[in-house]
């Protein structure tokens, strides 16, 4: 007694849920693919019914490799004016700082002179004063 038909069977193995696109696609492919080969027609119709289903692929997929570099030549695009948006705004910042330490280099230049200026009025006067006391003695 068998346990078992002598037909074919089919094993379905899960890998918790995703195997993705490809293999989906592949599986839907052979099975096409194993649909026409076993289809009641000619082998003339059998392979210009091939030949037309590998053409539609190749278009779909031709189609969808546009989309595909169209969506990533934007992103590029996007990304790039972003950077120069940055760039742009580093140049500013940086300008803005050579321009506040240029004004900061100014504003001390000034005080220095006042203080240098301060300090020889202060010797002058030091030196009037002793030469008075000097005069006086």
């Amino acid at each position: 007694m068998k346990e078992r038909d002598e037909g074919p069977y089919f094993i379905i193995e899960r890998d918790g849920g995703g195997g993705g696109v490809g293999p989906f696609l592949l599986g839907a492919l052979l099975g096409a693919g194993v649909a026409l080969l076993l289809a009641p027609r000619s082998g003339e119709e059998t392979q210009q019914e091939i030949r037309e289903r590998a053409t539609r692929f190749r278009e779909t997929a031709e189609e969808r490799m546009r989309e595909a570099q169209h969506q990533v030549e934007e992103r590029l695009e996007q990304a790039r004016a972003e950077l120069m948006d940055r760039v742009e705004a580093v140049k500013e910042a940086v300008e803005s700082g050579k321009e506040a330490a240029r004004d900061a280099r100014g504003d001390l230049e000034e005080k220095i002179e006042r203080s240098k200026s301060a300090y020889r009025a202060g010797v002058d006067a030091a030196r009037d004063v002793a030469q008075k006391e000097e005069a006086e003695d």
